[in-house]
């Protein structure tokens, strides 16, 4: 803490005591404790406002740089294209052939449709109101 040993601080302590005396020291101990710790929150809110900003900064950067390389891209005709072969690959043996379409058929006869609400019902009994003393 600050470079101070323990022996710097006991002098210290007993220098501030006999200035201050015994019934304000913890007074004004307390008091320097309570700013502190608001430095501290402070400077560690700080520190975050700055990462974030950073962060932030970094992230918008490679945005930017993204959209020039796809501009560039674009521009040029120099995107990398996929193959239409690789988009539908035929299946190799006739079991997968036979498989594949009655998995699509399935799907494609699902039923979405929400079900029909239900009526509101009225209560069956009242509700029992207080009875009057």
């Amino acid at each position: 803490m600050f470079g101070i040993g323990s022996t710097e601080l006991i002098v210290i302590l007993v220098v501030a005591l006999l200035i201050l005396g015994p019934k304000k020291l913890p007074q004004i101990a307390r008091s320097l404790g309570k700013g502190m710790a608001e430095f501290r929150r402070v400077s560690s809110d700080f520190n975050r406002t700055i990462s974030a900003d950073v962060e932030r900064d970094d992230l918008e950067q490679k945005k930017a740089e993204e959209k020039k390389r796809m501009f560039e891209e674009k521009k040029t005709g120099t995107a990398k294209k996929k193959s239409p072969k690789a988009k539908k690959a035929a299946p190799k043996t006739a079991d997968a052939a036979a498989a594949k379409p009655a998995a699509t058929a399935e799907a494609a006869t699902i039923d979405v449709q929400p079900a029909a609400p239900e009526p509101a019902v009225a209560p069956e009994q009242p509700i029992a109101q207080e009875e009057k003393a």
